[in-house]
C-alpha cells in the first residue's frame, strides 16, 4: 500500500496560501495544541516561526509549504490525516490570513489500519532542527 499523506489542503486553503505567498513570500504552517486560536493552524512567513527538535514535519502543501506540529500534539494526532481548509471568518492574531476575511481550520479523519501499517513501515516523520 502507498504511504498516505499526513497533511492535505482543500482548494480554498491552497488558493489562500498562494495569495499569502504573493503578498509575503514563502510561508509555513505550525499546528499546536490548545484551545481557541491555539488549535488553529497558524501560517507564518517562512523562517519567522523557529521549529526545533520538539516539532515534527507533518508534510507539505504542494511542494514548498511545510506544515509542522508540536511533538506532544503529534502523539495525539499520529493516527489522523489532517486537512487544512480556509473558511470565512477572522483568523488568529498572529497568522497571516487574519486581515483576509478568511481563517485556516483543520479537518481530520482517522487513518485505516492498513494506512497506519504503511505509515509505521515508512518510519517516523522528520523532526525540526535544534
Amino acid at each position: 500500500m502507498e504511504v498516505p499523506a499526513r497533511i492535505l489542503a482543500t482548494e480554498a486553503a491552497v488558493s489562500l496560501v498562494e495569495r499569502l505567498q504573493h503578498q509575503h513570500g514563502p510561508v509555513m504552517f505550525h499546528q499546536s495544541g490548545g484551545c481557541c486560536d491555539g488549535s488553529a493552524p497558524m501560517c507564518y512567513p517562512a523562517g519567522e516561526f523557529l521549529v526545533g527538535t520538539q516539532d515534527i514535519l507533518l508534510g507539505r502543501i504542494g511542494d514548498d509549504v511545510p506544515v509542522w506540529i508540536g511533538a506532544a500534539q503529534f502523539d495525539y494526532w499520529r493516527h489522523t490525516q489532517v486537512t487544512i481548509d480556509a473558511v470565512p471568518g477572522r483568523g488568529a492574531g498572529f497568522s497571516l490570513e487574519g486581515p483576509e476575511g478568511l481563517r485556516f481550520i483543520v479537518r481530520s479523519r482517522v487513518f485505516t489500519d492498513d494506512e497506519v501499517d504503511a505509515l509505521e513501515a515508512a518510519g517516523e516523520p522528520e523532526r525540526g532542527a535544534a
